[in-house]
């Protein structure tokens, strides 16, 4: 009998085994995939030679995750790359706005709202690390920075349209810090989504965005990697479909979604455990789409080829007004799109002298409308000529993400919605948001994103369910 049995080799579900393991527990997982990964995976998706991210492609939380970092994932594989900037945001009519690594740089190239953006994201930019130990975590719990993480919270509780109203004078500014809000999937008018503005930008400053070279698939497969050098075993091709087919353990933690623990639990979860995992809420779906080009995509403007991340979006008004209608379950006539050119700075990505492109955008949970000409036309608005460099596309809808990954419900990425109380309690309100039943002699733990500190690639949901889990395994 293994000490413990995690279902699904996610991120998540790969760093609660580590945590497991390394406290000297034997653990077994179970990954219904032929290979782990979750949503750190990586394919050949249009045409050889050209590697390209399914799901996530850059983790501004990957490098600084305090769990994470403390691994020797270099050791088994994992290199973290990074672009000459983080993340640029261009404007229809004027220079695109360029969050540096250095938050000098930012501010001097920001003019006007250069002092702005330094007194608003200083503190938070000295204090990462602290920071991220005390917002990355369950919100029931005396934080290990209380000074810090008040003064992170007073400024995250704004609604992100607000907040960058009040606080910066430019359009650009306004939209780039709105780009940055709407990783939220939320109405950006609602309170609190303010909170993903500063924890990107934030991060951006202190650890950068980097990209795993070779692609995501190289996180998870260093983390099953030191899995099994700690004695933890992994068998994929395993699904498992209900409590039955789940080998005898103390301990089973899963990285799944409640709606799938609900239906994996059957009769072996309590009526008031049911009640309390269905009324988990999920968020909007994603369309997503990888090229092959030719050549890097034609910016109209030239500092956008310096950046990782591109958010094609327009002034602040665009932005909130697109992710309005998406929560409002239609499709924006010009949605808010992400990009991602790793290929500019992971040689390893593409052909010589070709590259990649990765986008995608928000559309309403489950939808099954072809965004692609909506995509196509937002990203020739600012990179005209755009479409001459394409030479294969790769299309996947909400149903084609949930295929891939059945925690995409509906196309959600994220593990649920963040709107409301979700957004600090997940999957509800509890001292121990991981401890979901208790069958017979079994424990059963959450560990996905469907806990906190919700949705990324950080591994933390991970740890706080192995460190939950420990606690019941004595």
């Amino acid at each position: 009998m293994h000490d413990a049995v995690v279902v699904g080799a996610g991120p998540n579900g790969l760093a609660a085994a580590i945590a497991l393991a390394q406290a000297g527990r034997a653990v077994l997982v179970l990954e219904a995939a032929d290979s782990v990964g979750g949503g750190c995976r990586s394919a050949e998706l249009t045409l050889p030679g050209f590697v390209h991210d399914v799901c996530s492609a850059i983790h501004p939380l990957g490098a600084s995750s305090p769990f994470l970092a403390r691994l020797p994932l270099s050791e088994h594989g994992l290199s973290w790359v990074h672009p000459e900037a983080p993340l640029a945001h261009p404007m229809p009519d004027r220079p695109a706005v360029v969050i540096e690594r250095s938050l000098d740089a930012t501010v001097a190239g920001l003019s006007a709202d250069g002092p702005e953006w330094r007194r608003l994201l200083e503190p938070f930019v000295d204090g990462w690390k602290p920071l991220c130990e005390g917002i990355l975590g369950p919100v029931l719990r005396v934080p290990p920075h209380p000074v810090l993480t008040g003064r992170f919270g007073m400024a995250a509780g704004w609604p992100a349209e607000r907040l960058a109203r009040r606080r910066f004078v430019q359009e650009p500014t306004r939209g780039a810090f709105a780009g940055l809000a709407a990783h939220a999937f939320l109405d950006l008018a609602r309170p609190l989504t303010a909170a993903f503005g500063l924890v990107l930008a934030a991060g951006a400053h202190a650890a950068g965005w980097p990209a795993a070279r070779g692609g995501s698939q190289r996180i998870a497969d260093a983390l099953a990697s030191y899995l099994r050098s700690l004695g933890g075993e992994i068998e994929t091709g395993m699904r498992v479909w209900s409590a039955s087919d789940l080998p005898p353990s103390r301990t089973v933690l899963f990285d799944v979604t409640p709606r799938q623990l609900v239906a994996i639990g059957d009769d072996r979860l309590t009526p008031g455990n049911r009640r309390r995992l269905n009324r988990y809420r999920y968020g909007p779906g994603s369309f997503k789409i990888d090229y092959a080009l030719d050549a890097p995509v034609p910016w109209a403007d030239p500092a956008c080829g310096r950046a990782g991340t591109v958010h094609l979006g327009g002034s602040l008004a665009e932005i909130v007004h697109a992710e309005r209608e998406v929560v409002n379950g239609r499709h924006a006539e010009r949605p808010y799109v992400l990009c991602a050119q790793t290929s500019l700075f992971d040689d390893s990505r593409a052909p010589a002298g070709k590259h990649t492109l990765w986008a995608y955008c928000h559309v309403p949970h489950g939808s099954t409308v072809d965004s692609t000409a909506a995509v196509e036309a937002q990203i020739e608005r600012f990179a005209p000529g755009f479409a001459e460099r394409v030479l294969a596309r790769h299309v996947m809808g909400p149903a084609d993400l949930q295929a891939h990954n059945a925690n995409y419900i509906g196309g959600d990425i994220a593990g649920g919605s963040h709107g409301g109380l979700q957004l600090l309690a997940r999957p509800s309100l509890a001292l121990d948001p991981y401890a979901v039943a208790t069958t017979g002699s079994e424990r059963w733990f959450l560990c996905s994103a469907s806990t906190p500190p919700g949705g990324g690639v950080h591994g933390m949901c991970g740890w706080w369910a192995a460190r939950s889990a420990l606690r019941s395994l004595g």
